[in-house]
């Protein structure tokens, strides 16, 4: 009978503890994400390419679906950026990170700061990715943005 219940109690708390584990590679995925951000605050080709997945599905906050070729397309085709152009710096606030073997979800605020003739706008987005480890290497297979409406991302900051 201990047995049995031992057994059950095994087989009914594996599953619990497969949803509330905690990333082991929290550190390693924060790192890759900001080391991407500041590639594509540069519009780094070879950041883009390792980052995202062949199989990618990119929802960007315009709603528009594209793939990986469409993405990279787009990073390849951006005129070389000249002195006195409009700069975008990417930085993550807010991570959140949670681990299922390996696949992983990152979500956070993506806060992207434009400076322009000496000024500069930020815009903030909520962006969440499904990333998974392939041949030891983490990539994005899907992600997801969404631009905050800059009252509500005020209003976030302020909590």
């Amino acid at each position: 009978m201990k047995r049995i219940l031992s057994l059950a109690f095994l087989i009914l708390a594996v599953p619990i503890g497969m949803h509330a584990q905690t990333a082991p590679a929290a550190v390693e995925l924060t790192t890759l994400l900001k080391e991407f951000l500041d590639g594509a605050s540069r519009n780094d080709a070879a950041i883009h390419d390792r980052f995202w997945a062949d199989d990618l599905i990119y929802t960007g906050s315009a709603g528009r679906r594209r793939g990986k070729p469409e993405v990279m397309r787009d990073v390849r085709s951006a005129p070389a950026a000249k002195t006195g152009d409009a700069r975008t710096v990417y930085s993550a606030e807010d991570i959140r990170i949670q681990q299922y073997g390996d696949t992983a979800i990152v979500a956070f605020r993506l806060v992207a700061t434009t400076q322009m003739s000496g000024s500069s706008e930020v815009s903030n987005y909520l962006n969440s990715g499904t990333l998974l480890k392939r041949r030891g290497n983490w990539q994005v297979v899907n992600w997801h943005s969404t631009k905050i409406p800059n009252d509500e991302a005020d209003a976030q900051k302020k909590d």
